[in-house]
């Protein structure tokens, strides 16, 4: 964890403007580095900024990785983004609880135990908790309590693992 202070416009700032520029720079170097960005998370605070990154590696995140890529891209935003302000910058694993973004996490995390929330009822409900079995274009289907439940991507609100 770093904190980082820059000099520049203290006014609030556009959240998705300001979390495009900073992915703008994130992303080459996890690229070049083999890290996976898992997710950004951008905050305005009344003092500092909060930039927090959660990335995933083949065998997994350690602490060491957090540090390196804390300076490096701690150095990297200071350069390449003049108007970010005082910010805090975290490094850290998605840990157990990874949160599921992309079509290619469903594919990778198949087989495995998951929470689904949806943005609207499926058999009555908007939380599930299951064996993730099929990922097709539209829908992921998964396992609970035996049953087979089919979830449509768009009605996805939000869908992590679950551990054991």
């Amino acid at each position: 964890m770093a904190v980082r202070q820059k000099k520049g416009n203290k006014q609030k700032k556009d959240n998705t403007r300001l979390v495009g520029k900073i992915k703008e720079v994130v992303m080459p170097f996890c690229q070049a580095e083999n890290f996976e960005l898992v997710n950004l998370e951008y905050t305005m605070g009344d003092r500092e900024n909060m930039v927090r990154l959660f990335l995933d590696k083949p065998g997994g995140i350690t602490l060491d990785d957090c540090i390196y890529v804390s300076r490096q891209l701690g150095d990297l935003i200071d350069v390449h983004i003049e108007d970010i302000g005082t910010y805090r910058l975290e490094v850290s694993s998605p840990g157990p609880n990874r949160p599921l973004n992309k079509k290619e996490d469903f594919h990778r995390f198949k087989g495995e135990r998951v929470k689904v929330e949806t943005n609207e009822l499926i058999e009555n409900k908007k939380k599930f908790t299951g064996i993730l079995e099929i990922i097709n274009d539209d829908s992921v289907v998964i396992a609970v309590d035996g049953e087979k439940v089919e979830i449509k991507n768009h009605a996805i609100s939000k869908a992590i693992l679950a551990g054991q």
